[in-house]
């Protein structure tokens, strides 16, 4: 089978069976709300609120048929695009919110995997060039540690450093209060910037981002760290380097013209698998430090049982991650 064939099978097949996996992860989140404790009645109207009243709004949100017919009536709407209305923002739709909250996780996303491939692809390189040294020993521990901290640990670790103690970021955030935030079609902040060639709101942004997108990205570095030594490893002792090496080519010149060019494809292939990773650790970054994504704007519907918000935004996460690009 060519090349162009294989990647058209796996497209054609990725594209089969996301149907099936949004539908099975639909249904199990589904389940798991309404069999997990709490009642989103109680969290709107609180625990000591009329029974009356309780019954009459469970009614009017549709919470008082069988869980059957909840079922198929959410079913029904997602054929029809419709992921439903909000419990505890008066009535705002899902899709809504997605729009307004999804900006801010894609832009901490962005940044944050541009940090993991500058400082592992680094580290890798030098732990590779330096086999068996210090150097190389300290770079396998780098890997190893980010893999194994908390994330929620870290941000709290770099937040008391950076932020409590040197006072050099602020403490969570998106942008200040007293500053007017970037407009734009993008809701990126350092886009809309850009675009309107506003430096002051361009650095304020990155400012308020530099914490937590180290944190995310620090994280995820190991992971294209550890695939950068193994691979530059196996490269530099290949023929052709050795063959480059006898004809007196500096060895710098074959670490970056020759080696590091094989070395870097596995760290392309993988660059999808691990931006689901990242929206993964998005959800406690964006929590550590208060950042108005759609990884917390999930962690609050959670907590306030709002149904439709999570099922719809655990959906839209879903979509993403099932799509062929990843």
């Amino acid at each position: 089978m060519s090349r162009s064939s294989s990647l058209r099978y796996y497209i054609l097949a990725r594209l089969l069976l996301a149907p099936l996996m949004l539908w099975l992860i639909t249904t199990l989140v589904f389940l798991l709300l309404r069999a997990t404790p709490g009642d989103p009645v109680d969290a709107l109207l609180g625990p000591r609120a009329p029974q009356a009243a309780k019954d009459e709004l469970r009614a009017l949100l549709g919470l008082g048929k069988p869980l059957g017919s909840q079922y198929f009536d959410y079913l029904g709407s997602l054929l029809k695009l419709d992921l439903g209305s909000s419990l505890t923002s008066q009535g705002q739709s899902v899709w809504e919110i997605i729009q307004t909250f999804f900006p801010a996780t894609v832009e901490l996303a962005v940044y944050s995997m541009a940090i993991a491939l500058t400082v592992g692809i680094a580290i890798g390189i030098l732990s590779a060039s330096r086999l068996n040294s210090p150097l190389d020993a300290g770079g396998r521990l780098f890997g190893i540690l980010t893999y194994s901290v908390p994330i929620f640990w870290l941000g709290m670790l770099l937040q008391l450093i950076f932020s409590v103690q040197l006072g050099w970021f602020p403490l969570g955030t998106r942008f200040p209060v007293t500053l007017p935030a970037p407009e734009g079609p993008t809701g990126l902040y350092t886009i809309d910037s850009l675009l309107h060639g506003n430096l002051v709101q361009l650095f304020t942004a990155l400012y308020y981002l530099a914490l937590p997108s180290l944190t995310l990205g620090i994280l995820i570095s190991g992971i294209f760290e550890r695939i950068v030594r193994v691979n530059l490893k196996q490269t530099l002792r290949a023929d052709y380097v050795e063959a480059a090496r006898a004809r007196g080519i500096p060895e710098s010149r074959i670490l970056i013209a020759h080696a590091l060019k094989n070395a870097l494809i596995p760290v392309i292939t993988i660059l999808g698998l691990t931006f689901a990773a990242l929206l993964g650790g998005a959800i406690l970054t964006e929590v550590t430090f208060s950042w108005p994504g759609l990884a917390n704007r999930l962690y609050r519907a959670i907590a306030q049982r709002d149904y439709p918000t999570v099922q719809g935004i655990v959906l839209f996460f879903a979509a993403i991650v099932r799509s062929p690009v990843f």
